[in-house]
């Protein structure tokens, strides 16, 4: 399988609470939801499609407790991608969490690096991460990203943390394909073509 990342960004690369105020305010970030008034069809027709090619879904803590406080509830007649994300297998990457309680998840155990390189050898489409800073880096750090797929929106935050921070591991991507919305949402794909 291979591991493609998904992940939402302003224009200046913040990717921090982008679906509401609640989902994170650490380090005092009150501009959450920043994505909400560019969410159109097309956005809800590719976020489909690219969620049926998911056969693994890889989490951080963080975004897991938003997925399973929101999914498990939502409603597949509003929200297509629901069954999907219901059903599917999901890894969490946390030190802290004991157990899971949003059904098919399981905890990563041991070295994450050499669980998802094992992973990555099972025959399969797509092991998705979304959102997931942290544990995105630290794939990026040991060579494990296979494609991103980022859709950058036309907001400037100012501040929030970044996909990219200070110290990101140097690698080269290959654009694949570019779409863009109606409210101008610009989603890239990169395949990745190694370490600089």
């Amino acid at each position: 399988m291979k591991l493609v990342v998904g992940t939402f960004l302003s224009l200046d690369g913040v990717m921090q609470a982008p679906g509401g105020v609640q989902e994170d305010r650490s380090g005092g970030f009150e501009l959450g939801g920043w994505i909400v008034p560019y969410f159109d069809e097309t956005m809800a027709r590719l976020i489909a499609a690219w969620t049926e090619r998911c056969d693994v879904l890889l989490l951080g803590r963080k975004t897991y407790d938003i997925f399973a406080a929101h999914w498990p509830h939502a409603d597949s007649e509003q929200e297509p991608i629901a069954a999907k994300l219901n059903s599917v297998t999901k890894l969490v990457a946390s030190r802290t969490l004991k157990s899971l309680g949003w059904a098919h998840s399981r905890l990563i155990e041991g070295d994450l690096a050499h669980q998802v390189a094992k992973l990555k050898k099972q025959p399969g489409r797509e092991i998705q991460v979304a959102g997931s800073g942290e544990l995105v880096r630290t794939l990026l750090e040991y060579g494990l990203v296979d494609e991103f797929r980022l859709w950058t929106f036309p907001v400037v935050l100012g501040k929030g943390k970044r996909l990219f921070a200070e110290g990101a591991t140097p690698a080269g991507w290959q654009r694949l394909d570019t779409r863009t919305t109606s409210t101008g949402v610009v989603v890239n794909s990169y395949r990745s073509a190694g370490k600089n």
